[in-house]
């Protein structure tokens, strides 16, 4: 097997893990990376030779876009005390935490290599924390947390990385300088992110067709990524922010097809995206499987020893931080996402798997200084490194599913019925105010009228069908059948159309885009 056919072997994994997930009731990344690990003790599987310092670029930014795309900015400024809780101190006081206990326990390791350590073990995944939240049906406060710690919590950790790793390499280290470039990071990423998320914006506008408009947001993230690593910036805050400003800014509600068309591509992109990133994690244990070769009693022991810590910190890190963070929401009455009893904490301390970040950041070690000695101890630190992610990752994640569902965490249904029926009667009074406009700026025939006044109400009940009087209900109920009914005939008339118009593909002297056109226009009418 080659490593093309590797790829391929991922990407049909990536689309399989779904449904298979979805079965099992288990997260399809746990799942890819079960199928690495799989593929990685295989003979017949070559190694990965993807460079380390293209793993974030290429993975990350569609990544980060799709998780965006899920949010909004009100969450994230709603939400900015937690999220500074666990995207910023958590990951600090786990660094810490870890760089003592690994410095401690492994002879000769030292300070700022075992603080690169404690970096890149540091964040929870983003993609795996948000794929698994979203597949269990956690509350949607739990949700919007573990998203907005997981896309910030690399920022952090990416550059306090970096920090330590200047530090091994040149031999010198200054706190000062230090803390000017994690400002100075954070403020090019954003400045960059705005200026791309603008310019975006304004060529959107500019682009008009669905196509293109898509093929430029899939630009949009890697564009920022590269532009603010070029300038020394957050390449993560950078994708964070044009996403975030382009989802403020460029969502035009009446253009259907481009939003359709683009939820259903980064759908698809998320998925392949998200199995590759995965897979390769599993597949990159062969390589601590090689560094522990002779030496594994000694090394389990220190990769469990740095497991514990990191598992243990957010817990006991946890506990503290909601009960603050309860006492501040009910004396300010701030609107913001917080657990609200101790087995949401629970569920959001096991959320804390560590992912794709982690293992670019491991490979992405340098192998010697600026001396030209080998960076001390790059063996160990990567061994103990995929030893806390496989655990993390895999065991957390095969057991969340089994402990949400003992601990009963589950979304409110009710709360989420209600602010849909809210939706519903906001969009039926716009309807129905429009159309009073439409009256008096047109003479409209009365029957025209009182057609359209109840397809006003019907817009309403089609969203939340407990909205109204049951008379109303059952009126609404009896249309929707015969909708339906009128629907699939019409359906079953179009596909005719469909069969006759592709079968005169194949006819002598058809021209082929002429039939495409044609066949374009009935999917179209089909669609709507």
């Amino acid at each position: 097997m080659d490593q093309l056919a590797l790829l391929f072997v991922l990407l049909l994994g990536a689309v399989v893990s779904v449904p298979l997930g979805d079965r099992w009731n288990l997260p399809a990344p746990v799942l890819m990376t079960l199928l690495g690990i799989v593929l990685a003790v295989a003979d017949f599987v070559p190694d990965v030779n993807v460079p380390p310092d293209l793993i974030l670029p290429l993975l990350l930014p569609p990544l980060l876009y799709a998780a965006v795309r899920r949010t909004s900015w009100r969450q994230f400024t709603a939400n900015k005390r937690p999220i500074f809780l666990l995207a910023v101190a958590l990951v600090f006081v786990t660094m810490l935490c870890v760089a003592a206990v690994a410095h401690a326990i492994v002879p000769g390791l030292p300070i700022a290599a075992a603080v690169a350590l404690g970096a890149l073990v540091a964040p929870p995944d983003p993609v795996a924390a948000t794929a698994v939240a979203g597949q269990l049906g956690l509350p949607r406060r739990l949700v919007s947390i573990l998203e907005g710690e997981g896309l910030f919590n690399d920022v952090t950790a990416i550059v306090l990385y970096h920090v330590a790793i200047a530090a091994v390499v040149s031999g010198t280290f200054s706190p000062w300088k230090a803390g000017l470039d994690f400002v100075l990071s954070a403020v090019v990423a954003v400045a960059v992110g705005l200026a791309l998320g603008w310019g975006a914006n304004r060529l959107l506008d500019l682009l008009g067709d669905a196509t293109l408009q898509i093929g430029l947001t899939l630009l949009v993230p890697y564009a920022s990524y590269v532009l603010a690593e070029e300038f020394h910036g957050s390449g993560v805050l950078a994708v964070l922010t044009s996403a975030l400003f382009l989802a403020e800014y460029a969502t035009d509600p009446d253009d259907v097809m481009t939003r359709l068309a683009g939820h259903t591509f980064w759908d698809i992109i998320d998925t392949l995206v998200t199995g590759v990133a995965f897979g390769l994690v599993g597949l990159e244990l062969h390589m601590a499987i090689r560094t522990a070769s002779g030496r594994w009693g000694e090394m389990l022991g220190w990769a469990a020893a740095v497991t514990a810590v990191v598992i243990l910190v957010r817990l006991l890190w946890l506990l503290p931080a909601t009960w603050l963070a309860q006492r501040m929401h009910a004396r300010r009455d701030h609107d913001e996402d917080i657990p609200t009893t101790w087995r949401e904490t629970v569920v959001m301390w096991w959320s804390g798997m560590r992912g794709v970040a982690s293992v670019a950041l491991a490979l992405a070690i340098p192998l010697k200084t600026d001396e030209g000695s080998a960076f001390p101890d790059r063996d160990e630190i990567v061994f103990v490194a995929f030893g806390v992610i496989m655990v993390t990752l895999v065991l957390q994640g095969l057991t969340l599913p089994w402990l949400v569902k003992r601990l009963g965490v589950q979304a409110d249904t009710g709360r989420e019925k209600e602010f849909e029926k809210e939706l519903a009667v906001r969009a039926a009074k716009a309807a129905k105010r429009r159309l009073r406009e439409i009256e008096a700026e047109e003479d409209l025939p009365e029957e025209l009228s009182e057609q359209m006044s109840r397809r006003a109400l019907d817009i309403g009940l089609r969203i939340s069908p407990d909205l109204g009087e049951d008379e109303r209900r059952e009126a609404h109920e009896h249309r929707v059948r015969r909708l339906k009914r009128v629907r699939r005939i019409q359906g079953e008339m179009l596909s005719a159309a469909r069969h006759e118009v592709v079968a005169a593909r194949s006819e002598p002297g058809a021209d082929p885009e002429i039939v495409d056109r044609v066949l374009r226009h009935l999917d179209v009418r089909s669609l709507r």
